[in-house]
């Protein structure tokens, strides 16, 4: 199975979530991270992300008389490159699209459904802005949104951070207005 195919379902891609962070996590653990998942589902996804590669065992005790595992992520499979981006079909890229959007509805709900949550207190936002760009706009801003990520994806987990999830989402929603659509006549006056 290849990387989109085994990021392409929720469960999955909420277990690569919660690894985030250079953390090592027991299937147990990741169970109560994911807790309106049944824990054979989550013991099942967990078996086959490190079955292909994408977590890795990062110790093991014995619990009871089983062995426990503690699994980290490999962030180096954990992702799709450009290369893997770019061949993508339509099919795929609503594939991925629809995965997105039902783990930010699950994790959405999961959020709402603790006790005492408060999205004001928490700067909850879920804003949508349409804005007009050209091309070299368009990249600049992408390059502005990196430049403030980046380097906050190395963060570790510490008692004073709290994980939140950021999904940028964006795709052209209309073309260019043309002529007469654009409110200026053919000189672009």
């Amino acid at each position: 199975m290849d990387t989109l195919e085994l990021l392409a379902h929720p469960v999955r891609l909420r277990i690569v979530h919660a690894m985030r962070g250079e953390r090592e996590l027991t299937t147990g653990q990741l169970c109560a991270r994911i807790p309106d998942t049944s824990k054979a589902m989550v013991y099942r996804h967990v078996d086959l992300l490190a079955a292909s590669g994408i977590l890795e065992v990062a110790g093991e005790r014995r619990v009871r008389g089983a062995v426990e595992r503690r699994y980290r992520l490999r962030h180096d499979r954990a992702a799709l490159y450009a290369d893997a981006f770019a061949a993508m079909t339509p099919d795929d890229h609503r594939r991925a699209f629809a995965t997105a959007m039902a783990v930010l509805v699950a994790e959405f709900n999961a959020y709402l459904d603790h006790e005492n949550v408060d999205p004001v207190a928490d700067l909850v936002g879920y804003r949508q802005h349409a804005v007009w760009l050209t091309r070299g706009e368009l990249e600049e801003m992408i390059s502005q949104f990196r430049r403030v990520i980046l380097p906050l994806l190395t963060n570790q987990p510490t008692p004073d951070r709290t994980q939140h999830l950021l999904s940028p989402i964006l795709f052209p929603i209309e073309q260019p207005p043309t002529g007469s659509e654009s409110g200026l006549d053919d000189s672009g006056t």
